[in-house]
């Protein structure tokens, strides 16, 4: 999110993998090195591996490969911490430079996501059996007969919305009052920049979620603070702490939903270690009882750490309560791997989570679940593309939204007329009005849209909220 009179842009250069070559060198093999396969999740229709190669050896293992086969109907998607060379259904991961050198009792590890229910077999390191080998809790490598290809599933296939009953705990939405099944959230600023300044009373009616921008940090690590910024009331004309909680239960009233958002492209807010996350729980309970808040929203641009904010959150949902709104609004770079910080943060409270609104822009290219291309932004290809990742390591849909800016002067790059989004929500939830990606199945669930920002929609004549808000009704 920006918050500042000048935008800054941060281009992430993204890498294709290479995928097709029909060898690969492979280093000397270095006797008592192994590689163990365990799988670190599993959402039924899909599942995310992990190998650890460990030098058991006495002298120092330089370089390794490992590779394996995959059952037919089983498929690669996203991988992490290693290069990839694949020929049919024989993959080969081979170290990046910085982890490719191991000494005596070293190891290091690379992960990957794949669709369908198969395992890694035959698995060799460096030309020699593998020694760990895969995981033995998998019965079998081919997909049971009763689930559909994973790649095409037939038209009667019903589209994959409900969890399947191996994935703990997320088998069913956490309550979150009476938000509707496809909703339109946008941000509101709590400071004076070129957008229309509003008080919150005057958010246009077809926003569903209002995420107030920012809570700041405070002097005690964790702990966040909130109240009228002082450059924003002077531009209204005079707008107090108390007219702002007056307009939150106008809002509530109407039957929208309030959530306080922390962090921003500028917030330092850090939970790190236990101390801080019980100040960030305790204070943003303080805030939502002050001011009538429904739930928060975590926005930090600056990283954050998957453990401690996990505990700080559990903790705040056990004050509040389950109706308690937990919103994400990550940037493209921190979704593109389940090992990042807020994917993880993401795939660990999904059962208390409601929605992931990741941003869409200001990105630059990235690679998409396919890993075949690098889309570039402000494309249906790369929005569609880049929310398969989530849609395909374990989130659902409809714990997953899209999130594009409001036009002229929101963002630095990737913005869209608005009826590029609408194309990319009936992709991902029927399958029509996509580029020339597509993806695997069907998000019927799909959660709907949020846009950078409210202010931003207003200045540019409600275009985002006025086009998306009834397209929303539309979806299945």
């Amino acid at each position: 999110m920006r918050r500042t009179r000048t935008l800054i842009l941060t281009l992430v250069t993204a890498c294709a993998a290479t995928v097709g070559a029909a060898w690969v060198a492979l280093p000397a093999f270095a006797a008592g090195a192994t590689a163990t396969f365990v799988k670190t999740a599993d959402w039924g229709t899909g599942w995310e591996g992990k190998y650890t190669i460990t030098n058991g050896g006495a002298s120092t293992l330089s370089g390794w490969a490992v590779t394996f086969d995959l059952p037919a109907g089983t498929t690669l998607g996203s991988y992490w911490d290693a290069l990839l060379t694949s020929s049919g259904q024989r993959h080969t991961f081979t170290n990046r430079s910085w982890n490719g050198t191991l000494a005596p009792g070293a190891s290091t590890s690379f992960g990957f996501l794949a669709t369908g229910s198969g395992s890694p077999a035959n698995c060799q390191l460096d030309g020699a059996p593998c020694g760990g080998g895969p995981t033995p809790t998998p019965t079998g490598t081919t997909p049971p007969a009763t689930t559909a290809p994973p790649t095409t599933p037939p038209a009667t296939t019903p589209p994959a919305t409900t969890p399947p009953p191996t994935t703990a705990p997320p088998t069913t939405a956490p309550p979150t009052g009476d938000l509707p099944k496809h909703l339109l959230t946008g941000y509101w600023h709590n400071f004076d920049n070129p957008a229309v300044e509003l008080r919150l009373r005057d958010v246009p009616a077809e926003y569903d979620l209002v995420a107030v921008a920012f809570a700041e940090a405070t002097a005690t690590p964790g702990a966040v603070t909130f109240a009228v910024d002082p450059g924003l009331s002077a531009a209204l004309g005079g707008y107090s702490d108390a007219e702002f909680t007056a307009d939150v239960q106008a809002l509530r009233s109407r039957g929208r939903k309030v959530i306080l958002s922390v962090g921003g492209e500028t917030g330092r807010v850090a939970v790190n270690d236990a101390a801080s996350a019980t100040a960030f729980a305790d204070s943003t309970y303080a805030l939502l009882r002050r001011y009538g808040f429904d739930g928060v929203d975590i926005d930090l641009e600056n990283g954050l750490n998957p453990t401690y904010m996990g505990q700080a959150l559990r903790a705040l949902r056990a004050k509040a309560g389950p109706s308690l709104i937990i919103a994400m609004a990550p940037q493209t770079i921190d979704m593109q791997s389940p090992a990042a910080g807020y994917f993880k943060l993401a795939l660990d409270i999904r059962d208390i989570l409601t929605v992931v609104n990741t941003q869409f822009y200001n990105s630059g290219a990235m690679l998409g679940c396919d890993q075949n291309a690098a889309y570039p932004q402000g494309s249906v290809n790369f929005i569609v593309a880049l929310a398969c990742i989530q849609l395909e390591a374990g989130l659902r849909p409809d714990q997953v939204g899209l999130g594009l800016p409001a036009g002229p002067g929101a963002a630095g790059g990737g913005i869209v007329a608005p009826s590029v989004v609408n194309a990319a929500l009936d992709c991902l939830a029927r399958g029509t009005n996509c580029g020339s990606f597509r993806p695997p199945r069907t998000y019927p669930g799909i959660r709907g849209a949020m846009t950078w920002s409210i202010n931003w929609d207003v200045s540019n004549g409600n275009g985002f909220a006025r086009t998306v808000k009834p397209h929303l009704s539309t979806l299945p």
